[in-house]
């Protein structure tokens, strides 16, 4: 704020024209482009300038000249210091219309692709309740909300919540969270109140030191439940009561979990998991051709946070895919073989391969549970995997899926896809960014045949995209 003078903080009478990518109001002024926090395209703000670069600002609002009629009550207690759910404040109708947009946006601008025949975004029936995993953390560095720092020396410091936005070391206490359904918040609550009452200490992420650390609860359809409590610092003792009192209060408990984790990051998958009460695994279900599937989900298991757009997601997949039941199928980055099993009853065979290998342990597992047995998994980096001789030893593929993480799929990767040939892929991606990066090298031997968007996160700005690409 130094170097910005205080009378060019100021923008006034701005109106709010655009979403961009992080969920932020996008006005603009003469010189500069403006991000406004908790702006709705069709406000007319004051705002106050707070970082200023050579081509735009990011600003907070001032005052609210003229509210959008996009513009909503946010139902959740903790929006706006939570970082989790940053468009509740915009009617779930815009919400999609701007995913859509961020989705076609991305293809024109940056694959160059004529995206007029994108189909419309799939809506989530649930827009509340609909994450099947949450993790919390215990801090004890609470961050005080509006009206506590006066009083701040009468007050617990101790917290089980969400991370506030670019503070590693505070976390928000979370009362009633509306992304997981109960007894998710009972659970959390009655976990801090057990801990509070038993003096057992928060985590303090600065020093690592203090007895809790992480609470974890994965939840079904089917209603199975998975809590996992992460330790650090702590006796025996103290897990096996907390434990206990886990075991007793909350019998729907499928798989009752804890670790020990005294390393410096949040991670689980190099920790080992020690089963206090029931199973090791929970079961998911979903609805596919010749029944339902049957999914085995472990404490480091990956499965999409929201099922039942989960299934919209694949149904979509195999759609586009066009499967008449004697195709080879690759599928990339193929996690716990997941859509490779959901696909798997509707062709010849599918070949996965998966970077993490215990994510590979589980689609086979997977796809023994089903009684799948035209399905083959490999572990390995994908640009290492997917040589010419892997492609000729297993044959062509008639169809490739794939579904990378964030940062797309490696330029080797797109490279062997060019050289394979295949007459069709369909591309699963969570960043339209990348995935129009990755289409704009396809391009040229690839026609761009069919997008259509799929909301899996409401109030956030995050959208899945898929689209299916066809040999020239």
């Amino acid at each position: 704020m130094k170097k910005i003078p205080a009378e060019k903080r100021l923008i006034e009478n701005i109106e709010i024209i655009d979403i961009a990518e992080e969920g932020k109001g996008v006005g603009k002024t003469d010189e500069l482009v403006v991000f406004i926090e908790k702006g709705v395209p069709g406000d007319i703000v004051n705002a106050e300038i707070y970082r200023k670069k050579k081509n735009f600002a990011e600003a907070k609002i001032q005052q609210v000249l003229k509210y959008s009629e996009l513009r909503t009550e946010p139902f959740c207690q903790h929006f706006g210091v939570c970082g989790g759910c940053k468009w509740q404040h915009m009617t779930y109708e815009a919400q999609l219309q701007y995913k859509q947009k961020a989705v076609t946006d991305a293809l024109q601008r940056l694959a160059k692709i004529d995206t007029s025949n994108a189909e419309p975004i799939l809506p989530s029936d649930k827009t509340r309740f609909y994450r099947n995993k949450l993790e919390f953390t215990f801090s004890n560095k609470r961050w005080l909300v509006t009206g506590e720092a006066d009083n701040s020396e009468n007050l617990s410091m101790d917290a089980l919540g969400f991370h506030v936005p670019l503070r590693f070391d505070k976390i928000l206490d979370i009362e009633t969270c509306y992304l997981q359904a109960d007894p998710s918040n009972t659970i959390r609550n009655s976990v801090r109140e057990y801990a509070l009452q038993n003096n057992l200490s928060f985590y303090d992420l600065r020093e690592h030191s203090g007895a809790l650390r992480n609470l974890i609860i994965r939840t079904t359809s089917i209603g199975e439940l998975m809590v996992i409590v992460v330790f650090a610092y702590t006796e025996q003792e103290q897990i096996d009561r907390m434990m206990e009192f886990l075991k007793l209060n909350f019998p729907a408990i499928t798989s009752l979990l804890y670790i020990v984790n005294q390393k410096k990051n949040d991670t689980i998958f190099d920790q080992e998991i020690i089963t206090y009460s029931g199973r090791d695994h929970i079961f998911e279900e979903m609805p596919a051709s010749g029944g339902n599937l049957k999914f085995k989900i472990g404490a480091k298991s990956f499965y999409q946070t929201n099922s039942d757009q989960a299934y919209e997601l694949y149904r979509i997949t195999k759609e586009f895919a066009g499967l008449k039941g004697d195709e080879l199928v690759y599928d990339l980055y193929t996690g716990a073989g997941t859509i490779a099993n959901f696909v798997a009853r509707d062709v010849k065979q599918v070949i996965g391969v998966e970077y993490v290998p215990s994510a590979i342990e589980d689609a086979w597992i997977n796809s023994q549970i089903n009684d799948i047995k035209n399905t083959t998994f490999y572990a390995g980096d994908m640009k290492d995997v997917l040589t010419p001789e892997f492609i000729q030893s297993h044959g062509k593929p008639d169809v490739v899926i794939t579904d990378p993480p964030r940062a797309g799929m490696h330029a080797d990767v797109v490279s062997r896809l060019l050289e394979m040939e295949s007459p069709k892929i369909v591309y699963v991606s969570c960043n339209a960014a990348t995935q129009a990066r990755d289409i704009a090298l396809l391009k040229e031997k690839y026609d761009v045949a069919r997008i259509r968007p799929v909301d899996m996160f409401p109030h956030t700005q995050h959208v899945e995209n898929v689209a299916l690409l066809v040999l020239k």
